[in-house]
């Protein structure tokens, strides 16, 4: 499958996320759609490369921004799905005319949360899934 087909799943990978990931993998395959992730193929590979390269790949991406506040008391919170989420908006703004056809879908846990912790893109519809 080529460009038109590929769907870029930039979400989390814990124990609690399964459910969810399982969901996303059978609906992209359900549509007839080739599911990618990144991967740790090995310590020698810069995972973000690996990452852009989807993102060039991929007509459809779903970024999950649920885990980007601390999951514990004192944590931080992990800005990875975000800053992969910005890197494929910016694709679709400065890239050719392949990338620029590339559709998104922006998940959350609960309603408005990304507004408290990534306002810049409150214009965008982003949809809640409760976990």
């Amino acid at each position: 499958m080529g460009f038109e087909n590929n769907v870029f799943i930039n979400c989390p990978f814990d124990e609690e996320y399964v459910p969810l990931l399982r969901a996303l993998v059978f609906t992209t395959i359900y549509l007839n759609l080739e599911p990618h992730f990144s991967q740790t193929i090995s310590s020698s590979n810069i995972r973000i490369n690996q990452i852009k390269q989807h993102i060039r790949n991929c007509k459809f991406g779903i970024h999950d921004l649920c885990r980007s506040k601390a999951m514990v008391v004192g944590e931080l919170p992990r800005f990875n799905m975000p800053y992969e989420l910005g890197l494929d908006i910016g694709a679709c703004e400065y890239g050719g005319k392949l990338l620029k056809s590339k559709r998104i879908l922006i998940l959350e846990t609960e309603r408005y949360h990304y507004q408290k912790v990534l306002s810049d893109i409150s214009g965008q519809d982003i949809s809640a899934h409760n976990d």
